[in-house]
């Protein structure tokens, strides 16, 4: 490494937020630029550990400890080119990644991590400031026709490798825009939508066709599209929302997350929508049940919308605070060094209003004599563990009844699996006892020619995963249908291998 003493004489340091009182006038990304001195101080942090546990940490299986260095040095454009040996997309991941590679760095041990993830993106945002990163079409077309089923980023990725192995590919989106929840899930706050649109006009000079508004099994068929393609690959979203059916679910107010995050971004593209359709959370208290990130991307969406008051309320236990708690929880893999750890974090949305509540289960919904929703009746709860062993389950608390006003209310509790009707159904493919798609070692669907990756497969994951999920599919069809390829492999990061 160019500064072997870097994370003795450097602390920790990453890119300053536009002042909360600025960013709720607009829809822009919450950080300021980046110096280019500050990246490399940070990059000299690295440490040269000799077992580099952050590649080991990133699905992708990122180079971080070279490109750190060709930072630290100035090699910009070398770091570009180290960044995408392993990952098509980093200016996605060095946004929305929560960059589980920074709790595997050997620096985590008794010092604060690289900053990785923010590394990662000055990197790309210096590459296409630059114009770095240009089309890079096939050489040599082999004939080989393949169908990607969904334009998120597994999709994405997926086609990306396959094109440039020289197959003819088109990417199938039923939404009126490519890049799945890239594009209308994710706030623009978190992603600006150029930056998804840049990189797929990339794509698109490379080969890559796209259609919209085509909803294979309903507007084509998979029997058309098993006849005009050599391979299908079906890489959609676990789009299927976990529900809250308690008394009172029925009350207009109350929408999945999803809906709400979407409309918004169709609204920020131009669309405009009735009063009757439009979500807002305009002058309303606002509640999300839901402590993850689709909670916080609505805690920031009702925030700049204008929104009286917003409560989030989950029904976990309050995580530890790495800041200022001494507690030790020998089930917290925060100190199982180099896992993921559970631990409370303030994202952007948080600082700008945080109002969180732990341990709260929701018992009732209730409204006006106009059907709306009006509050939300909630009880604390404590998690009883079994002596004989299992899951805990929650307990509520005698007396520990109340209610929040509630004019809205967002259900950001997660996803259950894909969407069976339609695609997968009339294709016939199997399911795992999750609901997911299951897949042979080679990502095989129980058809023959028929693939499947990303959270359709998985399950709801990270957008990092989706990536190396799709560079992984990508190699397996090209080797079923080439009998070999020549695509980078990716190392296998499934939590269980479900074979059809």
């Amino acid at each position: 490494m160019g500064k072997i003493t870097g994370f003795k004489e450097e602390g920790r340091e990453t890119p300053a937020r536009r002042p909360v009182e600025e960013r709720l006038r607009d829809w822009n990304e919450v950080y300021k630029e980046w110096p280019d001195s500050h990246a490399r101080m940070q990059a000299s942090r690295c440490m040269d550990c000799g077992i580099p546990f952050c590649t080991s940490g990133c699905p992708l299986g990122n180079l971080i400890p070279d490109w750190n260095d060709l930072v630290y040095r100035g090699e910009w454009k070398q770091a570009i080119a180290q960044l995408h040996a392993t990952n098509n997309f980093p200016e996605f991941t060095g946004r929305i990644c929560p960059a589980p590679c920074e709790p595997a760095c050997t620096l985590t041990i008794n010092r604060d991590a690289v900053t990785i993830e923010m590394i990662e993106q000055k990197i790309s945002e210096k590459a296409w400031s630059n114009g770095w990163i240009k089309p890079e079409p096939p050489q040599h077309r082999t004939g080989k026709k393949v169908a990607i089923v969904g334009s998120g980023p597994a999709g994405l990725a997926a086609a990306q490798q396959l094109n440039r192995a020289g197959h003819s590919v088109t990417v199938f989106e039923r939404d009126e825009y490519i890049g799945g929840l890239l594009t209308l899930g994710i706030p623009d706050f978190k992603m600006e939508k150029s930056v998804v649109e840049r990189r797929l006009d990339q794509m698109r000079a490379e080969g890559v066709a796209f259609r919209v508004n085509t909803n294979v099994g309903v507007d084509i068929s998979t029997e058309e599209l098993k006849a005009q393609f050599d391979a299908i690959a079906v890489t959609g979203g676990s789009t299927v929302p976990r529900d809250l059916p308690v008394e009172g679910r029925d009350l207009k107010g109350i929408h999945f997350a999803m809906e709400y995050l979407v409309q918004q971004n169709r609204r920020g593209r131009g669309q405009e929508f009735s009063p009757e359709e439009t979500i807002t959370a305009e002058g309303k208290n606002v509640v999300i049940v839901g402590g993850g990130d689709t909670g916080a991307d609505c805690l920031g969406t009702s925030h700049r919308q204008g929104a009286n008051i917003t409560t989030q309320i989950e029904i976990l236990d309050r995580p530890i605070d790495p800041l200022t708690s001494e507690e030790r929880q020998l089930d917290n893999p925060s100190f199982v060094w180099p896992e993921y750890p559970n631990v409370f974090r303030m994202t952007a949305a948080h600082e700008e209003g945080d109002n969180r509540a732990f341990d709260v289960m929701t018992t009732e919904f209730v409204g006006d004599d106009d059907g709306n929703v009006r509050e939300l009746k909630a009880v604390r709860i404590e998690w009883k563990v079994w002596e004989e062993g299992g899951r805990p389950a929650p307990e509520a608390i005698e007396g520990s009844e109340f209610s929040i006003k509630a004019d809205l209310v967002l259900l950001a509790m997660g996803f259950l699996h894909p969407q069976h009707d339609g695609l997968l159904d009339e294709l016939g493919v199997n399911y795992d006892e999750r609901g997911n798609v299951a897949i042979d070692e080679n990502m095989m669907t129980s058809l023959d020619g028929v693939f499947s990756c990303g959270d359709m497969q998985r399950g709801q994951s990270l957008v990092v995963h989706a990536i190396a999920d799709g560079r992984a599919c990508a190699r397996f069809i090209d080797e079923w249908m080439m009998g070999t390829s020549n695509l980078p492999g990716v190392k296998r990061y499934f939590r269980q291998l479900i074979t059809v």
